[in-house]
């Protein structure tokens, strides 16, 4: 299969369809060889202005405004989601089972219901499925991840993860389908999904929730004039409508093997742009990174002298996971962020589907995003219950 053409497409062009629009641009110039050549096909939304832009920007050859177009092409081997979480579960399943490997955006689905049934199409379908939870491949994090599993932070006595962005801050920002959906699917959601993904990557599956409180600081909000694409501002209107969801949420959680950690997260915190980050703790070390200095993370451990213990800055280069072969440039120091993550990420999910030799690990599956959004609802559960402790189903 290694010389046969991969076709991909993308459904919906806003700021995290363009991330993979370009991702998939640029898999064939990262790590070995073995993928066969591929084929930048359609790139699809409503707004058919958006739609031209972002094939015109990432050489994809043609835009549609229909989601059916790209799912009903015999000649599309492979296609992003990229779409408001409730149009997840009609996409995906139609391209299922028109024979389509799909990669779609975090969180898994708009409703439990909906994830699963994905899942259960996952389960009967011969295709190649995953879910995008990019910060997985940030070198760093990566990084932090070989520390815990080659033990060298002892055993894990402490998570803590939070995920603070200032998106929301601005009262006049417009209605979007993002401040839509009930409890758990505003910032817990969007950027809970993601550090909560972090966690479990770096810690195992988490079992329990307890603790949770949410909180919404702008209740209304203008409802816009037109498309609202990503974050941006837009024009709109002097009639309000409710915001539906949290700004902010917060609890605790316990972890398979018995640790405790703590999260937050807000879409309200001024001067936050884009702050994920976390701290783990062990009895023989420490690691903590913040995305807003990517190219590095602090480590500490037991090091022979005491007197000289303490956090190291490790700034990322080759002896980090994804950076050698994954730069142009090979040096450490030169930096890197979130364009470079979704290459590794677009490349590890071809790498599933022409089967390299030597492929990247391979991304979250549609399972993975199920139970984090069973965690989110446990979350809600939880504050709606005073803070009582909810268990989380195993599959």
């Amino acid at each position: 299969m290694s010389q046969q053409l991969l076709s991909v497409a993308v459904i919906g062009a806003g700021m995290a369809g363009r991330s993979h629009a370009a991702g998939y641009r640029q898999v064939n110039t990262v790590f070995g060889e073995g993928l066969p050549p591929v084929r930048l096909a359609t790139i699809a939304d409503a707004n058919e202005q958006l739609a031209r832009d972002a094939a015109r920007r990432y050489g994809f050859e043609r835009a549609v405004t229909g989601w059916e177009e790209v799912v009903e092409d015999p000649s599309v081997d492979a296609i992003s989601i990229v779409v408001g979480n409730a149009l997840h579960r009609p996409i995906a399943e139609a391209a299922i089972a028109a024979g389509k490997h799909v990669l779609c955006e975090k969180p898994l689905a708009g409703s439990l219901e909906d994830a699963r049934a994905m899942v259960a199409a996952e389960r009967s379908a011969d295709v190649v499925t995953a879910v995008g939870y990019t910060y997985r491949r940030s070198p760093a994090i990566a990084a932090i991840r070989d520390h815990v599993r080659n033990g060298e932070l002892g055993e894990l006595t402490l998570f803590d993860g939070r995920y603070w962005c200032d998106y929301a801050c601005d009262p006049r920002s417009p209605l979007s389908w993002r401040y839509r959906g009930g409890p758990g699917s505003g910032a817990l959601a969007d950027i809970g999904a993601h550090v909560i993904d972090v966690a479990q990557f770096l810690c195992g599956p988490v079992v329990s929730v307890s603790g949770a409180a949410l909180a919404t600081r702008v209740t209304k909000r203008p409802l816009p004039l037109g498309a609202v694409v990503g974050h941006g501002a837009a024009p709109v209107s002097d009639e309000m409508g409710e915001v539906e969801n949290e700004d902010t949420a917060v609890f605790s959680a316990r972890f398979e093997s018995g640790l405790s950690a703590s999260f937050s997260v807000s879409r309200t915190a001024f001067g936050m742009p884009n702050g994920l980050a976390f701290d783990v703790h062990g009895l023989d070390g420490r690691a903590s990174f913040d995305w807003h200095r990517p190219a590095e993370y602090l480590f500490d451990d037991r090091q022979p002298e005491a007197r000289t213990r303490g956090a190291r800055q490790v700034i990322v280069g080759p002896q980090t996971p994804y950076f050698a072969g994954g730069y142009p440039m090979e040096a450490p120091g030169v930096g890197g962020g979130n364009a470079e993550m979704f290459v590794y990420q677009c490349r590890a999910f071809l790498d599933q589907i022409a089967g390299t030799p030597d492929p990247l690990p391979p991304n979250a599956t549609f399972a993975d995003g199920l139970h984090t959004m069973q965690i989110v609802q446990a979350v809600v559960e939880s504050a709606q219950s005073d803070g009582a402790a909810v268990g989380i189903p195993t599959h």
